[in-house]
């Protein structure tokens, strides 16, 4: 019998198999094998799954609005020299015309 991962949401070690994902039954969150990582690096994807680095160049694909703010960062808008940081909004940059903001990587795609 293989052992199964801990649930990566709550550490329950209860997890078991429903087709090709794994369930947790004490949270009941669910998540592929694929997306267990027992690594301690994290991996930051763009909305089309593709890794991303620091420096690379990526692009708005919603337009986004400004918390306290009037300004919207528009559809389309090209991000360059872009760093990855921790927490909620995982990409720092500066935007051209806006200044400095944190984006969340599943509202870009790698340029």
């Amino acid at each position: 019998m293989t052992t199964l991962p801990p649930c990566p949401k709550c550490g329950s070690t209860y997890t078991y198999e429903d087709g090709s994902m794994l369930v947790c039954p004490e949270c009941a969150h669910e998540w592929s094998e694929s997306e267990t990582d027992t690594s301690d690096d994290t991996v930051v994807r763009d909305s089309n799954g593709n890794p991303l680095a620091d420096g690379d160049t990526v692009v708005v694909i919603k337009d986004l609005k400004i918390k306290g703010s009037s300004q919207v960062v528009k559809r389309g808008t090209k991000v360059k020299n872009i760093r990855l940081v921790d927490g909620d909004h995982d990409i720092d940059c500066r935007i051209d015309g806006i200044g400095q903001m944190g984006l969340k990587s599943e509202f870009v795609k790698k340029a």
